[in-house]
């Protein structure tokens, strides 16, 4: 497994990156972070460390500098996060050892709505989405064109954020699920809520990222 701190350039400057790449992995997901949150986020890496121990490779990138981070505004400007993460996803599947993974998206908090929107975006070279206490609500006009198999996890304490899921699940025509984790806050800060999202999360990328991708290449042999 190589883990390493990487640059991304998008236009005139870089994003900071974690990209971890286990030995023959078979898929790849990149997360996108809430809001004030960062790729150092303890529950995103967390996640991501379960991912890679099931084969996995995931990239956790701050999709702002550090400049514009501090203004307040920026972390809820869902289209300009969602382009961040559309080039990153462009450069990293250009990269040699990951261009031929089916990638997907794991979003927190506002970080969901972000993912969802790149996905609509991207169509079908994202496979699968997982949204953890997220807010999809804020991306609402663009779920109908999302192809994503999309997993919402809520907690079962979050009630208004349940209610905004459940709006966003409406509209959402593609393969979906919304799971409520019982005794569960916004950030799954209960003991053993966050393994049962992880666990959750790697089940849904075992279905919709990793387990098509593998049929498609028995099928091509």
């Amino acid at each position: 497994m190589t883990k390493k701190e990487i640059q991304i350039p998008i236009s005139h400057f870089f994003v900071g990156a974690t990209l971890v790449v286990p030995e023959n992995a078979k898929a790849l997901v990149l997360f996108s972070h809430g809001s004030g949150s960062s790729r150092f986020s303890p529950r995103n890496n967390y996640v991501a460390k379960v991912l890679n121990e099931h084969g996995i490779a995931t990239l956790l990138a701050d999709l702002l500098t550090t400049q514009e981070d501090m203004d307040y505004d920026n972390r809820f400007n869902i289209p300009l996060l969602s382009g961040r993460l559309v080039s990153v996803t462009g450069w990293v599947l250009q990269q040699k050892e990951l261009m031929n993974l089916p990638a997907g998206y794991f979003g927190a908090s506002t970080g969901a709505a972000s993912a969802l929107l790149a996905a609509s975006l991207l169509k079908d070279r994202i496979t699968a989405v997982v949204s953890r206490g997220g807010r999809p609500d804020l991306a609402l006009e663009a779920l109908r064109q999302v192809q994503a198999a999309t997993l919402l996890i809520v907690g079962s304490l979050d009630t208004q954020v349940i209610r905004l899921n459940q709006l966003a699940y409406e509209k959402l025509v593609c393969k979906k699920q919304m799971e409520i984790v019982p005794g569960a806050s916004h950030l799954f800060e209960e003991a053993g809520k966050l393994e049962k999202v992880a666990k959750i999360a790697m089940n849904w990328f075992d279905k919709y990222l990793i387990e098509p991708h593998s049929i498609k290449k028995m099928e091509v042999h």
